[in-house]
């Protein structure tokens, strides 16, 4: 495992689309490794493989709540309900929050590291977390969404 750069805002690679994965092999397993490593330092709650250079349909969420760490190949949404407006910020805007309006709950269908398909629902903040993700494998950013973005400075 390594410890990642992570790409920040102004990169163009945070705007460009993913493409999906073709193949789960050993790159993808060590990438998926090494995101999961890049997360934990910064203490994040979720990484999106654009936000490390890699323009894959990959994610990583790991909300702290009741052990849930969830590996995301070729992800999509596939249901959606309410909406929940809530302030969010990304590793690659350092500094910045915004308040987003997300779905409250969502299902989502994606493959699993050993290529099996999978499907998990969140709500609160896991369903947040996974669609803040899952708009970085479209080249969407929180401040795309955002009502509000400020400083953190702003808050102190």
């Amino acid at each position: 495992m390594a410890l990642r750069k992570i790409v920040l805002e102004g990169d163009e690679i945070l705007r460009k689309k993913t493409k999906d994965v073709k193949e789960i092999n050993g790159r993808i397993c060590e990438l998926l490794d090494d995101m999961w490593e890049t997360l934990e330092e910064h203490n994040g709650v979720g990484l999106a493989a654009p936000q490390v250079g890699v323009l894959r349909r990959i994610a990583v969420v790991n909300t702290g709540e009741d052990g849930v760490k969830v590996e995301l190949i070729n992800p999509r949404i596939t249901e959606s309900s309410g909406t929940a407006e809530e302030e969010e910020g990304c590793l690659s805007i350092p500094g910045f929050v915004g308040t987003v309006n997300r779905p409250e709950r969502v299902r989502v269908e994606a493959l699993n590291r050993q290529g099996e398909t999978v499907a998990m629902e969140g709500e609160g903040l896991l369903a947040k977390a996974l669609c803040h993700e899952l708009d970085h494998l479209d080249g969407i950013l929180f401040i795309d969404k955002a009502t509000d973005v400020r400083s953190l400075e702003d808050d102190a």
